[in-house]
């Protein structure tokens, strides 16, 4: 799987040097060649995921990212890393997942994956995944998944980028958005200092 993530989204890291960080083709190469390399250095020291821990494409992004920017000559804002971030993610096979993603929302089998994640708790037995709850909103209208644990905040801090975790959490709106059955909602997030993540999918209302 790390081999299958660096090859799904390497251009898109590559592309949006360009775009959105303003370097130039060969800067953007040589970058991604480093951040190769330092990739693999990060994903060797991480530790086996559970079979049915659904958050391992997220740790593996984010170990992307973490050397992406660690082979930039300068490191970047949270404001400037936001939007390339969000570039690099989204290319067509991540757009096809979220619509995908989008069309089982809110179904039995959706609930019961979302009730699982919670039972399983993977964070007690690994520092790099995540603690959640599941919370059904008493209207109808959708659910939280409440994280008190995240994987993210753990890697990024032991890398010294735990102030550059608010880009990685804005996609998640992005995400919700390319789904096209939710609106993202959110109060808090752990990198913020919150109590915890709340990531609240509040169903489309149509007509």
């Amino acid at each position: 799987m790390p081999a299958a993530m660096w090859v799904l989204y390497k251009k898109g890291f590559c592309k949006a040097l360009k775009t959105d960080l303003g370097y130039d083709l060969k800067e953007a190469s040589d970058i991604t060649r480093k951040a190769n390399k330092k990739y693999r250095e990060i994903v060797i020291k991480l530790p086996e995921f559970e079979k049915k821990d659904r958050f391992k494409a997220n740790i593996l992004s984010c170990a992307m990212l973490i050397a992406y920017v660690d082979s930039m000559r300068r490191r970047p804002t949270v404001d400037e890393l936001t939007p390339y971030y969000e570039h690099a993610m989204t290319n067509a096979f991540t757009k096809k997942i979220c619509k995908k993603g989008g069309r089982r929302k809110f179904t039995p089998k959706d609930i019961e994956g979302m009730k699982y994640t919670a039972a399983l708790r993977a964070g007690d037995r690994n520092p790099y995944s995540w603690n959640m709850d599941y919370l059904p909103y008493t209207d109808g209208s959708g659910y939280e998944a409440r994280f008190y644990q995240c994987g993210i905040c753990t890697l990024m801090r032991e890398y010294g980028m735990f102030d550059l975790v608010p880009a990685m959490c804005h996609l998640d709106y992005v995400m919700s958005n390319l789904g096209g059955a939710t609106v993202f909602v959110r109060e808090y997030t752990l990198a913020s200092g919150g109590p915890y993540c709340d990531c609240g999918y509040k169903k489309v209302r149509k007509g």
